[in-house]
C-alpha cells in the first residue's frame, strides 16, 4: 500500500517559511496549498496509472550542503557541463537544496537582469515574484502534486529580463542530487518583458546511480509582447527518484517560447509541458527527446493551446525505449474558438529496441475554429530494416549502424541545445542508456 499521508504539517511549513524570511503572501499561499493537498486528487495522465507511485513518503524535506569555495570542488560530471571561462559567469548551482554558487555578468546586472535563487528573489523582489508565482502559469489547485509543490517548495531560481534587453549568453542552472534521499521541490520562473530575449538552460543530475527520493519540479515561463525565450533542459535523475515535472509557458503578442527538453531520468516519470499562446501572432515550439530503460514507466503530455489569432504551435517528440520500459507520448494541439488563421502541428515517434519495451504515441487535435490549419503524425516501431541494411551494405557493423540510426532519430532535439557542454552531456547519456 502506498503512503498518501502528507509528510509535514502546517506548523512545519510555517516554521520553514519564516526561517527563510519569506513574505506573508508566500506563507499564506504555502499554508493554503498544504490544506488543498490533503483533499485534491492526483493528476490522471492518459494511459498511465500513477496512484501507486511514491510522491509523498520521504524522510527529509531539506538536505543542507556546504557552499563551494571554488567550482573546482564540483564533481567531474557537473564540471563537464560548464564552460568555466564563459558560461560560469551566468551560472547557478544548487547542491541538493542549498544554493552553492551564483554568478551573473556585471553588464547584465547593470541592465536590470535578475538571476538568483528563488528564496533570495521572494525576499528582495517580493512584488515581482508574487505577480508571476503560480497564478497564470501553474495553479496550486490543479491537483495534489501542484498543491504539494507550492506548500513544500525548497529550491529553484528566478529569472527576470527587463524591457528591450537581450541576454546574448545563455543563463545556466545546475541542480545536483548528491544525497540519495534529497527531495527536489524546485520552482523556476523565467520572465521576459516586452522586446526582450533570453536563453535559459537547466540540468538535473544525480551524482549516484540510485536514490530513494522524490522530484516535484515546476517551471513557469512568461514571454511578454515581442519577447523571445529559449528554454532547454536535460533531466537525468537516478533510478529510485519518482519524478513529476510540469513546465508551462504563456505568450504575449508576437512573442516566442521554444523548448528543447531531454528526459533521461531512470525513475518513473510523469511530465507535463503546456504552452498557452495567448497573444495574437505568438509562437510556441516544443521539442522533446526521451530514452527509457529498465522497468521504468514514463508519461509525457505535451500541449500547445491557441487563444490568439495567427498563432503557430509545433510539437516534436522522439523517444527510444529498451528493456521492459514503457513510454507514453500524449500530444495535444488545441485551437480555441476565435483563434483564426492559427496553425497546430505535431509529430510523435517512438523507437523500441527490445521485445518487452512498450511505446505509445497519441496525437490529439482539438479544433474549435474553422479558419485554421492543423496536422499530426505518429509512429511506434522498431529500427527501420531498410536503413539498417543500407548502412551495413556500406561496411558498417550492425551495432554501429543501429547506434547511428538512433542518434539520427534523436538529433532534431539534441542539436537544439545551445551550450556545448550540455549538448555533449546529453549525447553521452544517450550513448550509455541505449548501449
Amino acid at each position: 500500500m502506498i503512503e498518501t499521508k502528507l509528510p509535514f504539517d502546517q506548523q512545519y511549513v510555517r516554521t520553514f517559511s519564516e526561517g527563510h524570511g519569506e513574505p506573508s503572501w508566500l506563507l499564506h499561499l504555502r499554508l493554503q496549498a498544504l490544506a488543498k493537498a490533503e483533499e485534491l486528487p492526483l493528476p490522471k495522465p492518459d494511459k498511465t496509472r500513477i496512484d501507486k507511485w511514491n510522491f509523498t513518503p520521504f524522510p527529509h524535506h531539506v538536505v543542507q550542503s556546504a557552499p563551494l569555495s571554488s567550482l573546482e570542488e564540483l564533481p567531474e560530471a557537473v564540471k563537464a557541463l560548464i564552460n568555466l571561462e564563459d558560461e560560469a559567469k551566468n551560472l547557478y548551482v544548487q547542491r541538493d537544496n542549498t544554493p552553492v554558487y551564483l554568478s551573473l555578468a556585471e553588464d547584465l546586472k547593470e541592465k536590470g537582469v535578475i538571476f538568483t535563487d528563488i528564496f533570495t528573489a521572494v525576499r528582495e523582489y517580493s512584488e515581482l515574484v508574487e505577480k508571476y508565482f503560480m497564478k497564470d502559469g501553474v495553479r496550486i489547485d490543479e491537483h495534489r502534486l501542484t498543491a504539494l509543490h507550492a506548500a513544500l517548495m525548497n529550491g529553484g531560481v528566478f529569472v527576470y529580463v527587463p524591457k528591450n534587453v537581450e541576454v546574448e549568453t545563455p543563463l545556466q542552472a545546475v541542480y545536483m542530487q548528491e544525497n540519495k534521499e534529497a527531495v527536489l521541490f524546485n520552482h523556476v520562473i523565467v520572465v521576459a518583458e516586452e522586446n526582450s530575449k533570453v536563453s535559459y538552460v537547466e540540468n538535473y543530475l544525480s551524482i549516484h546511480g540510485e536514490a530513494n527520493a522524490v522530484a516535484n519540479i515546476i517551471v513557469e515561463v512568461f514571454a511578454n509582447d515581442n519577447a523571445q525565450v529559449f528554454f532547454a533542459a536535460v533531466d537525468h535523475l537516478a533510478k529510485g527518484t519518482t519524478v513529476y515535472v510540469n513546465r508551462r509557458g504563456v505568450t504575449g503578442r508576437h512573442s516566442r517560447i521554444e523548448w528543447a527538453l531531454g528526459s533521461m531520468n531512470d525513475g518513473d516519470t510523469v511530465s507535463e509541458n503546456i504552452t498557452r499562446l495567448i497573444g495574437d501572432g505568438s509562437y510556441g515550439d516544443t521539442k522533446t527527446v526521451v530514452v527509457g530503460r529498465g522497468e521504468q514507466t514514463q508519461n509525457f503530455t505535451t500541449s500547445v493551446v491557441h487563444y490568439g489569432k495567427h498563432t503557430e504551435g509545433y510539437i516534436l517528440k522522439h523517444g527510444v525505449v529498451k528493456d521492459s520500459a514503457t513510454s507514453i507520448f500524449n500530444g495535444i494541439g488545441k485551437i480555441e474558438h476565435g483563434a483564426s488563421k492559427s496553425n497546430a502541428e505535431q509529430e510523435s515517434r517512438v523507437l523500441m529496441l527490445s521485445e518487452k519495451a512498450r511505446g505509445d504515441a497519441n496525437p490529439i487535435l482539438l479544433i474549435d475554429e474553422d479558419d485554421v490549419t492543423a496536422g499530426h503524425a505518429a509512429s511506434v516501431g522498431r529500427v527501420d530494416p531498410t536503413q539498417l541494411y543500407y548502412l551495413m551494405s556500406r561496411g558498417i557493423p550492425k551495432k554501429e549502424a543501429e547506434r547511428l540510426i538512433i542518434h539520427g532519430f534523436l538529433a532534431p532535439v539534441v542539436n537544439e541545445i545551445p551550450l556545448e557542454g550540455v549538448k555533449k552531456q546529453l549525447i553521452e547519456i544517450i550513448e550509455r542508456k541505449v548501449k
